[in-house]
């Protein structure tokens, strides 16, 4: 049982959702107008622990790959109380949303309902190459920014839902990198994901077109909030997607690119969260605390 429960650890793949996944959330902090520290750390478990790592979880159970998938190698095999177990983590983080407010706990519900559908054979969005794309930019993506301000205390603005849109586009032009080494994986299963669709040349015209539009969104939206954030982010995010692109670029679409596209991610996504992790405490100074 110990091993079984190792291995649900596992399964919820938490550090891909604290370093790869919570810039959104961050970024949403960044935009606050105020920042009630503890109630944002608290909901920040909440999210990335009980909700994506419940649904990564979830999502686990009814792929059940052999082979190597987002943040794990090695995926061990699930035993059938893993299914309700990934059920119950996402359920009970949208009972600590509550006294957030209903709007925040509206949001959670509709990124909850998003991964269901992105999963459950009887939906299965995740077998779509277009339905997939919405699910992942609007419960991974959009809404994060969007829970990450109210739960530090903030509303919602303008600027927050263009940096929300760009952070979304950010995110989503990585993802269907993931699927280039799972092609056959997601063939036995029947899964027409954006890879298979349209080929490893489509999943790279889609990386530049949804990463230039997303920085554009992004850097516009840091900078009506902050001028010198505003810069140094157009700065950061021009070298980091240079990098990032001649990586890209460069795949072909083989197997053995699990280790080369995992570290892109990485270093993606972990750029984003430093910027923003940073930002937040200069701009906050988490005095709150």
């Amino acid at each position: 049982m110990l091993k079984e429960i190792y291995n649900f650890l596992l399964h919820l793949r938490l550090h891909y959702q604290l370093l790869i996944l919570s810039g959104g959330y961050l970024l949403g902090g960044f935009f606050a107008g105020e920042m009630d520290a503890y109630r944002f750390w608290m909901q920040f478990l909440n999210v990335h622990i009980l909700l994506f790592g419940g649904a990564t979880a979830y999502n686990s159970w009814w792929d059940k790959d052999t082979g190597p998938i987002g943040g794990l190698k090695h995926p061990p095999k699930m035993a059938r109380w893993m299914h309700p177990a990934s059920l119950i983590f996402m359920l009970a983080g949208l009972m600590f949303t509550v006294r957030i407010g209903i709007i925040y706990a509206a949001i959670y519900l509709v990124s909850l309902i998003l991964f269901w559908l992105y999963s459950t054979p009887l939906a299965r969005w995740k077998g779509d190459p277009h339905l997939s794309l919405i699910a992942i930019a609007i419960s991974t993506g959009f809404n994060s920014v969007l829970m990450g301000a109210l739960a530090a205390g903030g509303a919602i603005s303008f600027k927050l839902l263009l940096g929300a849109a760009g952070a979304s586009l950010i995110l989503l032009s990585l993802y269907p990198v993931s699927q280039i080494f799972q092609i056959e994986e997601d063939r036995k299963r029947k899964d027409k994901t954006f890879a298979l669709a349209y080929g490893v040349d489509g999943v790279k015209s889609f990386f530049k077109i949804t990463f230039i539009a997303g920085s554009l969104l992004l850097c516009g939206s840091v900078l009506i909030q902050s001028f010198i954030t505003g810069v140094l982010l157009v700065v950061g995010t021009t070298v980091s997607g240079t990098i990032i692109a001649h990586l890209i670029l460069r795949m072909e679409g083989k197997k053995n690119e699990y280790a080369i596209v995992m570290k892109t991610k990485l270093f993606a996504s972990l750029s984003f969260v430093c910027f923003f992790l940073v930002g937040n405490f200069i701009r906050h100074g988490w005095l709150s605390l």
